[in-house]
């Protein structure tokens, strides 16, 4: 079974240890440094398999590990020089789907790798998420409003998609905050407000009078498929 698989190592001689004996496997690997490019190479174009350690600069594993399983159910072995059982048990309720600790036998890597593969291996439902007229795609990292696709920055994405996976909900602002973590470097409450009013320039079809993303008044912010009121 060969496949497209992304190690995200940021110790150099780890990552071509695994990209040698994976590619002896007939697997196509791609090696990232940090969680940042990890996640922007997985939105780009999504392997079959993250080979992801938990150590790494920009963002660590574990937060790639949490803002993942917001977006899709790729198969994800971790990586860590941990070995506490605290660590593991955070690993795997994160969402990863194996756990290897350093030092770890290649061969062992390899064969871990073979079995999420297969377990891969499973049609998926439609991952675009539809509001009305806003669809939200995680896997393609699109969104588009009344058929427009929409440039968005990754803070603005993450407050949607997860607005999206819960239509109609009321998110404080607090909450939504928890989305912005490993994207916006000096976050507010303030900034919330900030990618919902840019939200608004890109998805509504009058800004100053909101009928998608509206104001939840005391609370924060929803996404509807429409709305009289005026946010």
């Amino acid at each position: 079974m060969c496949a497209y698989v992304l190690v995200a190592e940021d110790d150099q001689k780890q990552a071509e240890l695994a990209r040698r004996y994976l590619e002896r496997e007939g697997h196509e690997v791609v090696v990232v440094a940090d969680g940042r490019a990890a996640l922007e190479q997985i939105r780009q174009r999504p392997p079959a398999l993250l080979v992801l350690d938990v150590m790494m600069p920009k963002v660590d594993g574990l937060d790639v590990c949490r803002i993942l399983r917001r977006e899709s159910d790729l198969p994800v072995l971790m990586l860590t020089a941990r070995s506490t059982e605290d660590d593991l048990l955070l690993g795997l309720d994160l969402g990863a789907d194996d756990y290897m600790t350093k030092p770890y036998s290649p061969r062992e890597l390899v064969a871990r790798a073979r079995s999420l593969l297969r377990r891969g291996q499973r049609t998926q439902a439609d991952p675009v998420l539809r509001v009305g007229a806003v669809h939200v795609d995680p896997v393609r990292h699109e969104v588009r409003s009344d058929g427009r696709l929409v440039d968005c920055t990754p803070g603005e994405f993450q407050l949607l998609q997860a607005m999206a996976a819960q239509p109609a909900r009321a998110f404080t602002r607090d909450q939504l905050l928890g989305y912005l973590h490993g994207f916006d470097r000096y976050i507010t409450n303030r900034t919330v407000d900030v990618h919902v009013m840019n939200l608004r320039r890109k998805i509504e079809p009058n800004p100053r009078k909101p009928a998608r993303l509206v104001t939840v008044y005391g609370i924060g912010y929803k996404l509807v498929e429409e709305s009289p009121r005026v946010g």
